[in-house]
């Protein structure tokens, strides 16, 4: 169902993602070996993110312009002072500031924009293309105390007024263009040296002179280009008709002339302006803002040479400025609303973007300033300047930070030293079966780098076991993954993930994730696998907000909104671990990807709630984090709680159980619709059919625990889900009734459990103190000659009922010492003499039994959790009883690791028990 009229597009942007190399890589940490910053950002973006120590005004910043090093700002100011957190003195500047292009700081040349009466103002800056004079147009009287009338030529070498240069505008100048003998100006004006010139004018580039250039507009005019040929003048405005003939805000004429060379009729609402206007090879660009409903907010390209257009972006968000450079357009603006083009939907604004100037695709360059003084808008223009051989994109306006941190109305930004590393990525790992554990994150954010490099560590090893490539943006971060085979059934395993950037910035590793390996397949995981789910939401997420996609194709991670409860229990599956909680009010997951539905498709889900209140459950909306317009494909509750499917096709269509399932109790929903209609499941049974093929078709998202419900028969008090959720999935297909009940018989067969035992005595015996114990050092020890042997005691539960052992596995901790690890075999051996931990020494260590029942092959150093496989019969043969272990070495080489007595039992050893049906 839908609350706007607009339909939204379906264009959806890919994300690429490659596995690049497998063990092979660098250590964890701040001393990771990779390059230092560099020019690198990913292609075709050619500026860095990271905001550059900049000398800043008091006002608004409206023009820049720039010359051999040196930026000149414009605005509405009255100083400029040091960088924030830096020494220096603020400095007078009366409307205009000369800056070092690579230092920021400014210059000698300081001229002041005046007038006798009202605010002066500087609007417009444009350089000649020998770079030897500088024009500023505005609101002014004086500069320097020269007089001037809101146009004025200055000498860049010397910073001096030029008074040979003296038309008179009658009113504020917005903008300039210059050639080498023209200087064009578009403005509120009506007359310009006492003749009639509406809102555009052209003078003479030397003297200032009045040309006989006409392309009166009825409005005002804000921005003027020429084409690269010289040949045109691109104007925008304000204007609804020029020389007479219909054309709303943009117009392009004659350059010698003035005479209409193309006009555009209906080509913007009417509703939308051109504040903003560049050019290069590829066309002009056009930079647009509007007011109201189906407004124009974007940004339009034409073609050079006929000027037709060549692609719109209808982004949402008062588009300031446009500029092009290397075949990219950066744009200022506040957008907030990309759904149109594919992309983010309405929320956020999001001040500095970047596309290719071929399309709509945004790149991943998105620093971001905010809204600022005066009109809240932001950044208001752009150029590019030079120093010491390095360029540096300059962003004037009226924002008062950048990238969170105080900043007015002026930062940079280089094209060389990219120092910004990328977040730390979210990471989970989960095991469906025996050999594999599929380990994947939330892809990283990096605000000059799209593609990043991310590096997956296994328990405390320095080097890698996986390398892989992934893409994401601002506003995509899908899920990367990497699947680990040389994995041990019953073994208990730990991984960090770290994102690394185009320049060799590296993020802090994720917090570890661990997962034991089953002994078996877990049956209702894997069927939901099997029969094609496209996304597979467990909720067994351990940090927020990502919630992990456990399907084959692993790319619809979810985002936790609101932060629901993690780790709930009772799952609803037997053998699965946790499900989610959702508040009621305002918690929810939503999906990272945009998408459209098929004709096709199932929805399934657990819940179990005792809310008398309602709620939507699950269904597909418009929009992310906001209240969709558009919303179907949906179960929710009604307050007596019974459950409804709906789907919207110019009218509300629904199945409704009889009976309410606000029992308290888990219950099994699926929702299917196809050729054969609409179908409703309930607990594994058919609770009511529609024949209704078709839904509404837009681009959307997923939504677990809450969105839109407005308008929907017998609609619940809260659009909100209290109560908890589990193994939710979405496939592309219509499950069958056979389908539907083999995945609720399933969720209640045995499964395989796991039990973990940590150690309730451990110490060691040194030879070389043969009378000293050490059960309370916080520390174990293992070496084959002198010998350090360590022992481990364990409680062992008995088997659960109508379960056997299945697998069993040791895991120990290095400590953080140097050196902990060692190169030579460690081995596992059952204890038989009598011991305790306070007792044991060298001289009355117990005796062990003649063979191992596992073994380390070496043990990395660096601080670290390492497991083995015990041999199943000889644990399973001590179940029930206490159980002695000993760790022995085979050469000269210690191993260090913490015993149950270190601190915050960081390090305690532990057995992992696997049980399941015999």
């Amino acid at each position: 169902m839908r609350r706007s009229t607009g339909a939204a597009a379906t264009l959806a942007l890919s994300s690429s993602l490659a596995l690049v190399a497998a063990g092979a890589g660098l250590g964890l940490g701040l001393g990771l070996g990779l390059a230092g910053p560099a020019a690198a950002v990913t292609p075709p973006v050619a500026f860095t993110a990271d905001p550059l120590p900049t000398w800043q005004p008091n006002g608004v910043v409206w023009a820049l312009a720039e010359a051999g090093g040196t930026v000149f700002a414009g605005g509405t100011f009255s100083a400029v002072r040091p960088p924030e957190g830096s020494g220096g003195t603020e400095r007078t500047a009366v409307n205009f500031a000369a800056l070092d292009a690579a230092t920021g700081a400014p210059t000698s040349c300081t001229l002041s924009f005046t007038v006798g009466s009202g605010t002066a103002t500087v609007r417009a800056l444009a350089v000649s293309p020998d770079k030897k004079t500088l024009y500023a147009g505005g609101y002014f009287g004086a500069v320097n105390g020269t007089p001037v009338s809101s146009l004025a030529a200055v000498d860049v070498a010397t910073c001096t007024v030029k008074p040979s240069f003296r038309p008179a505008f009658a009113a504020t100048v917005r903008a300039l263009a210059v050639t080498g003998d023209t200087v064009y100006a578009g403005g509120d004006f009506l007359t310009v040296d006492g003749q009639p010139r509406r809102r555009f004018a052209a003078v003479a580039a030397s003297d200032g002179a009045l040309k006989p250039f006409r392309a009166d507009a009825d409005e005002s005019g804000r921005a003027v280009e020429l084409t690269p040929d010289g040949a045109h003048l691109a104007l925008g405005g304000d204007f609804f008709t020029v020389n007479g003939t219909d054309t709303h805000a943009l117009a392009m004429v004659d350059a010698a002339t003035g005479a209409i060379a193309k006009a555009y009729p209906g080509f913007i609402q009417t509703n939308s302006v051109v504040k903003d206007l560049a050019a290069d090879a590829n066309g002009i660009y056009t930079a647009n803002e509007g007011t109201g409903g189906g407004v124009f907010d974007g940004r339009i390209a034409l073609h050079p040479t006929d000027f037709t257009q060549r692609w719109r972006d209808t982004c949402l968000g008062a588009t300031q400025a446009v500029l092009p450079y290397r075949d990219v357009l950066y744009s200022a603006s506040h957008a907030h609303d990309c759904s149109s083009v594919g992309e983010f939907p309405d929320g956020q604004r999001h001040h500095l973007l970047a596309q290719p100037t071929s399309g709509t695709g945004k790149l991943g360059w998105a620093p971001d300033t905010d809204d600022g003084i005066g009109e809240g808008i932001g950044p208001r223009v752009m150029t590019v300047g030079s120093g010491s051989g390095v360029p540096y994109l300059w962003v004037g306006g009226e924002f008062t930070t950048v990238n969170g941190a105080a900043q007015q109305s002026l930062t940079r930004f280089a094209s060389t030293g990219d120092t910004g590393a990328p977040t730390a990525p979210l990471a989970s790992a989960a095991s469906f079966r025996p050999g594999e554990v599929q380990v994947r994150w939330r892809t990283g954010l990096d605000l000059d780098d799209s593609t990043l490099t991310y590096r997956v560590y296994r328990g405390g090893a320095a080097a890698p076991v996986a390398t892989v490539t992934a893409d994401s943006l601002f506003f995509r971060r899908p899920q990367a993954s990497w699947t680990d085979t040389a994995v041990t059934a019953g073994q208990t395993y730990t991984y960090r993930v770290t994102a690394t950037d185009a320049a060799g910035n590296t993020s802090a590793p994720s917090a570890p994730v661990s997962v034991t390996v089953p002994s078996s397949p877990e049956a209702y995981a894997g069927q939901v696998r099997a029969d094609g789910a496209q996304l597979y939401w467990r909720y067994d997420d351990t940090v927020l907000p990502y919630a992990a996609d456990s399907s084959a194709g692993g790319n619809q991670n979810g985002v936790h909104l609101n932060a629901p409860a993690l780790r709930q229990t009772p799952a609803a599956v037997t053998g699965a671990s946790t499900a989610i909680g959702f508040n009621g009010t305002d918690t929810q997951v939503y999906g990272d990807r945009r998408q459209t539905v098929g004709s096709s498709y199932s929805l399934e889900t657990w819940f179990r709630t005792d809310t008398t209140r309602g709620g939507k459950l699950f269904g597909f909306g418009s929009n992310q984090s906001r209240g969709s317009n558009q919303y179907d494909k949906h179960l929710y509750m009604t307050n007596d709680g019974r459950l409804v499917f709906g789907v919207y096709t110019g009218a509300t269509r629904t199945v409704t159980t009889a009976a309410g399932y606000n029992d308290n109790r888990w219950h099994h929903a699926v929702a299917t619709q196809g050729p054969g209609g609409m179908a409703l499941y309930v607990d594994g049974v058919r609770k009511g059919s529609l024949d209704v093929t078709t839904h509404e078709n837009y681009s959307g998202y997923w939504h677990a625990g809450g969105d839109s419900l407005g308008g929907w028969p017998d609609r619940p008090t809260s659009e909100y889900w209290a109560g908890r959720l589990d193994e939710t999935a979405v496939y592309p297909t219509v499950l069958s009734a056979a389908q539907v009940q083999n995945h609720y018989v399933l969720a209640t067969a045995p499964a395989d459990s796991v039990v973990r035992v940590t150690a309730a005595e451990d110490t060691y015996a040194n030879a070389g103190a043969p009378d000293g114990n050490f059960g309370a050092s916080g520390s174990l020890a293992v070496r084959g000659t002198p010998l350090y042997t360590s022992y481990l005691r364990f409680d062992l539960p008995a088997a659960p009922a109508g379960t056997v052992l299945k697998s069993a596995a040791l895991s120990v901790k290095t400590s953080t010492m140097s050196g902990a690890g060692t190169a030579d075999t460690v081995s596992v051996v059952p204890v038989t003499g009598a011991w305790t931990e306070g007792a044991v020494t060298y001289n009355n260590r117990p005796a062990l039994a003649p063979s191992a029942i596992g073994s380390y092959p070496g043990v990395p150093d660096g601080s670290g959790v390492h497991t083995t496989a015990l041999s199943t019969p000889a644990v399973a043969a001590a179940l029930g009883t206490g159980y002695g272990l000993a760790l022995t070495g085979s050469g000269t080489d210690a191993l260090w690791l913490w015993s149950s007595e270190a601190q915050a039992n960081e390090g305690t050893p532990q057995l992992t028990l696997t049980f399941g049906p015999p």
